[in-house]
């Protein structure tokens, strides 16, 4: 027959079990929590696809990932159950994109059957809100007015949606509030904001303690020092340490 009719052979067998598995493929879709322990049943693809458990060995039923990724899923051959192979991170595997999905093709042989699974990974809240940096100095000038503000960076949280970071509050201190506003980009503009001005004469320094919480249940926070340095201005006139009677007493004996 020749070369290129054993070729032309080949092709035609692959492209008739192409078709054989996209007329039995069919689309499955779970959701579960990240962090789940090795072991956990995700679904029972048997079950969901009608198929008999009890043939999926003879039929060598297998996982594919579409990239050659971590196999964080694999079949029970007895039972037809997904389950969890191995510890799944949403913030490792998908870092801050809201949408985090595993992708899977479902593989059996004798018939020749393709099936997609993907597995929507649930945020928990297992990250708890952190500051860049550990302490906040500032340096604020006794002739501050009142009604200045001062921005501070917001905290990060490696969570996302309601898990991430929602609200901060400032420890009561007798000179500043805190003001929160949300950008259009949803970051949040945090900022101190002077409320009694400051005599550097009375308190050089002031410490406060920032804090950010997020909205999970329970909740969980985390806190930044603030130590604001407060800075002399030419507020005061010079004073003689003598009294007046003291100075013409010298005047005359001069």
């Amino acid at each position: 027959m020749g070369h290129k009719g054993w070729s032309a052979m080949r092709l035609l067998f692959v492209l008739s079990c192409s078709l054989m598995a996209q007329s039995t493929s069919g689309d499955m879709s779970y959701s579960i929590p990240e962090e789940m322990k090795t072991g956990f049943v995700v679904g029972n693809v048997a079950k969901d696809l009608r198929l008999d458990a009890n043939q999926l060995a003879a039929r060598k039923v297998r996982i594919d990932t579409e990239d050659n990724s971590k196999p964080y899923c694999s079949i029970n051959l007895r039972t037809g159950d997904l389950i969890v192979k191995e510890r799944i991170d949403r913030e490792e595997l998908c870092s801050e994109t809201v949408s985090c999905v595993l992708e899977f093709e479902l593989m059996l042989e004798n018939p020749l059957e393709l099936h997609r699974i993907t597995v929507q990974i649930q945020d928990i809240n297992d990250n708890s809100p952190f500051f860049s940096k550990d302490t906040i100095k500032l340096e604020i000038r006794e002739s501050a007015v009142k009604g200045a503000r001062f921005r501070v960076n917001e905290a990060q949280d490696a969570d996302i949606g309601q898990n991430a970071v929602q609200s901060y509050s400032l420890q009561r201190n007798e000179y500043f509030t805190l003001s929160v506003n949300s950008n259009v980009d949803g970051r949040k503009n945090v900022e101190l904001v002077l409320d009694k001005e400051l005599d550097r004469e009375q308190q050089r320094e002031v410490a406060l303690t920032l804090t950010a919480a997020d909205g999970g249940t329970p909740p969980r926070s985390g806190t930044i020092a603030i130590q604001v340095s407060v800075l002399d201005a030419n507020d005061n006139s010079p004073v003689f340490s003598q009294g007046p009677t003291e100075l013409v007493y010298l005047k005359t004996r001069l």
